[in-house]
């Protein structure tokens, strides 16, 4: 049988990011995976080369691809040469809704010592509507009667899909329980959507149990109590505030992954730490490439390659030594020795 080889557009981005995505798919070669790579010049640093972001061209040649490996995006703390937005709509966001990556996907397991040691669950949240849609806008701007709407979109054919994806996650869960987050109390009609599409989903899954909490009483429980979840499903905001609170109960938001996820496989879909660019440390071999490492796994699973994304997981999970010390090119080669 002829082993597959994929094909993945790295878009090493800014800052440390052209570094931990490189020692990720160094980890990814070492199990035996074959694959070809393909640079494309995307972030902070392009645009202030050229002004570039994104056009029609790169977006159709990215969709393309098999996956896309994502370092990092953005500039130095403190630079004010790109207007706020820039990069988040015009290429993050612009990604996400092109490749049609409709589903992001966040697994968190604590880490010794951490809020939430021992615990092991993950957030599906919906990646293409809600107040991201960028639906609103602003009347009588700068002036003292200014007035400014941002709307969320929600669609049945949007939620119902992600709630599918959540559903289908934690059948294959050692827990199979979603937990539906939302604020049902206030945002009624959203929250109704969303309730009754919960609702009608579930009734596929009979051996998934399901619980609700209001979002600000799962900001708490994530703190308090974050083993009582196993599978979070919940809309573009709640999502991306709530998967970063996770990310530092679990042992700090550099050591999360994820995946934004196109699971027709229309688009290829994109895979990312979700630590920033850290303008600070580039080229210092200080970076923690641990993260990046985890965001190769899921994207594995995502390309049928589940002994290799195993393989990793594992060494990922029972790695013991001080990425501070060992610094990049150390960790990797930590990760390298126990594969």
């Amino acid at each position: 049988m002829t082993q597959r080889v994929h094909s993945i557009a790295v878009i090493g981005g800014d800052g440390i990011g052209p570094e931990v995505t490189a020692a990720a798919l160094q980890v990814v070669r070492a199990v035996g995976v074959s694959f070809t790579t393909k640079e494309f010049d995307l972030g902070a640093a392009r645009y202030l080369r050229d002004g570039f972001v994104l056009d029609e061209a790169t977006l159709e040649e990215l969709r393309g691809f098999d996956a896309i490996m994502l370092g990092a995006i953005g500039p130095a703390i403190g630079d004010t040469r790109i207007p706020g937005g820039t990069l988040e709509r015009g290429l993050l966001l612009r990604m996400r809704f092109g490749l049609d990556l409709y589903v992001n996907y966040r697994p968190f397991h604590g880490v010794e010592g951490s809020l939430a040691e021992g615990c092991d669950f993950a957030i599906v949240r919906e990646n293409t509507e809600g107040p991201y849609a960028g639906e609103g806008g602003v009347l009588r701007h700068g002036t003292a009667h200014e007035i400014a709407t941002q709307g969320s979109v929600n669609t049945r054919f949007g939620v119902e899909r992600c709630v599918r994806y959540a559903f289908e996650r934690a059948s294959r869960a050692p827990v199979a329980k979603v937990t539906l987050v939302h604020k049902t109390n206030v945002l009624t009609f959203a929250g109704d959507l969303w309730s009754r599409v919960v609702a009608d989903v579930r009734a596929e899954f009979p051996d998934v149990a399901v619980d609700y909490n209001h979002v600000d009483a799962a900001c708490i429980y994530l703190v308090e109590d974050p083993t009582r979840y196993s599978v979070i499903v919940t809309d573009n905001l709640f999502g991306d505030i709530l998967s970063d609170l996770a990310g530092a109960v679990t042992g700090g938001i550099g050591f999360a992954a994820s995946a934004n996820l196109n699971p027709a496989k229309t688009g290829a879909s994109l895979f990312e730490p979700v630590h920033g660019a850290a303008h600070d440390i580039v080229g210092t071999d200080r970076a923690n490439p641990l993260a990046a490492v985890s965001s190769a796994v899921l994207m594995l699973e995502h390309l049928g390659e589940d002994e290799a994304a195993a393989r990793i997981a594992r060494v990922v999970r029972d790695f013991d030594g001080d990425a501070a010390i060992l610094g990049t090119s150390g960790v990797t080669a930590r990760l390298l020795e126990r594969l």
